[in-house]
């Protein structure tokens, strides 16, 4: 066996931006193997070997973010051009649409075996759905001390579906990773947990090391040290210690309802050395870690129902009126 010292799976770990691909494009250059954080299919074997286009792999799937998939799309088929291996695995998105093809050919909750991965994921994605469609009911009718409650109960369960996740993904990379000398495993940045399991799974054979992909474009900005808002640090913090609670639960929930009407929710162009998303993430979460409890409450209810572009300008409005800087 090759020594552990000479192998390595890299955990790339990035939101899926335009100014993130070429970051990673480099990055993926430098292994064998690269782990996509997709379920298997046929429209991206096709795309991958030319044989559909870019576009129309594109209109074959479901993407948030069409502007990265489509750039990513690119590099992966010049990447598979030059003779890496390209392989799809998340299992937990995979059982995903085979429990939607099961609806849709007429199953039930019901007919799914309670001892089953499918059974599991499904319950996962039920749970962390109907919390979320709370959250969106609080943040529309209810008080602020109530939409606080429906972030931690929708963080909560969305812990539990990312752990779910990373859990699936980990075992089925522990599997095929190592037989490469060197792999990249394509991650969203609040996929941590999967860094940390795959390294439980295989870290006696094989170094597993986390790569923030941004990290260098932050510490260059000489800001904040990581692009976590503070939904994303509650989610993170019931990951990695479910009984969590107290006041600063309670402050993060808080400044997360200020920081999702602060953030820029669409793709941005981008050109060569711009980060736009990277900027704009920083500065939002540099603002909202200037707001308190109060702050907070007060910003809620003149927040509520204003676009981003408002929001940002109410904000700055109500901390220069406190004389905060």
């Amino acid at each position: 066996m090759t020594n552990k010292k000479n192998r390595v799976i890299t955990v790339a770990l990035a939101n899926h931006r335009p100014e993130t691909v070429q970051p990673a494009a480099e990055l993926m250059t430098r292994h064998d193997a690269i782990f996509l954080e997709e379920p298997p299919s046929r429209e991206l074997e096709q795309m991958l070997t030319g044989n559909i286009s870019v576009n129309d792999y594109l209109q074959n799937i479901d993407t948030e973010y069409p502007e990265f998939s489509r750039q990513m799309a690119l590099q992966l088929r010049k990447l598979h051009a030059a003779g890496k291996v390209i392989i799809a695995v998340e299992p937990f998105l995979e059982h995903l649409l085979a429990i939607h093809e099961f609806f849709i050919e007429g199953g039930t909750p019901a007919d799914l075996r309670p001892d089953t991965d499918r059974f599991r994921v499904y319950e996962a994605e039920h749970k962390a759905t109907e919390a979320l469609l709370d959250f969106y009911r609080a943040a529309i009718e209810a008080s602020f001390d109530e939409t606080v409650s429906a972030v931690k109960r929708f963080a909560r369960q969305d812990a539990g579906r990312f752990v779910l996740r990373d859990e699936m993904r980990a075992e089925a990379l522990a599997k095929l990773a190592p037989e490469y000398e060197c792999s990249y495993v394509e991650a969203g940045q609040m996929h941590y947990y999967l860094w940390h399991r795959l390294n439980l799974l295989v870290g006696y054979k094989i170094a597993v090391r986390p790569n923030f992909l941004m990290a260098p474009v932050v510490r260059n900005f000489d800001s904040e040290r990581h692009l976590y808002g503070p939904g994303d640090i509650l989610t993170l913090l019931y990951i990695f210690h479910p009984s969590f609670q107290g006041p600063l639960e309670d402050l993060l929930a808080a400044r997360s309802l200020i920081y999702n009407k602060l953030i820029e929710k669409n793709e941005m162009p981008v050109s060569i050395d711009t980060f736009p998303h990277t900027r704009n993430e920083l500065q939002t979460s540099a603002t909202v870690k200037k707001l308190s409890m109060a702050d907070c409450r007060c910003l809620f209810s003149i927040l509520r129902r204003t676009d981003t572009q408002h929001s940002v300008k109410l904000v700055d409005s109500y901390l220069s009126h406190k004389g905060i800087r």
